[in-house]
């Protein structure tokens, strides 16, 4: 947490943080739209130490990296093959139940896509959510993208807005609003991202 922190220290990051209250303590799912490699460094801080990420796959084969980062609970997930993935969900779930946080980006990949924009969301990671019972905390972050990848290779001191949701528990919601869970959060962080684009 302290290396993060002084990542965005030195990229001179200027971060509006809202819904902090939002943050568990207990095991949660954290989701999240995925613009830049800076959404780590800037999450990461503020989630309880106990708290992995899931990873593409192809994070496992940078030396020392993968290394830190599975001491850290973080979890590879190969998105060609079905098999290793379901192997990842269970993996994740288990962890959740011994009471470790977990935060995936569901839309699979960055979006390079427009800034308001945002990729479909893979639904095989809210299993996590939907078996073990924990509440799920959406994560919603404007303007991430112009801080390396709109002008790689140039780090660019600008204002970033995150936004964490109101827990949401899958019980809880209706049966048609389960039956699209996806659908239902992609919404929810999306309208939060066009909401807040008036900050930046």
């Amino acid at each position: 947490q302290w290396a993060f922190k002084m990542i965005i220290k030195l990229a001179g990051i200027e971060l509006t943080v809202i819904g902090e209250e939002n943050i568990s303590e207990g095991p949660v799912l954290y989701i999240g739209n995925h613009r830049s490699f800076f959404d780590v460094p800037i999450t990461y801080p503020r989630c309880p130490i106990r708290t992995g990420y899931i990873a593409k796959k192809e994070m496992e084969k940078v030396p020392l990296l993968s290394t830190w980062m599975k001491r850290l609970h973080c979890l590879f997930l190969d998105r060609n093959d079905l098999k290793q993935g379901l192997k990842t969900i269970l993996t994740a779930i288990e962890k959740v139940k011994s009471g470790i946080s977990i935060c995936i980006f569901p839309e699979g990949t960055r979006n390079n896509g427009e800034e308001l924009s945002m990729l479909p969301f893979r639904d095989g990671a809210l299993k996590i959510a939907e078996k073990t019972g924990c509440a799920i905390i959406p994560i919603s972050m404007n303007n991430t993208a112009d801080i390396f990848e709109a002008h790689f290779p140039r780090v660019k001191k600008v204002h970033v807005v995150i936004e964490y949701g109101k827990p949401i528990y899958p019980k809880e919601l209706d049966k048609e609003t389960r039956k699209h869970l996806g659908i239902y959060c992609h919404d929810l962080i999306q309208d939060t991202i066009k909401k807040n684009a008036s900050l930046i």
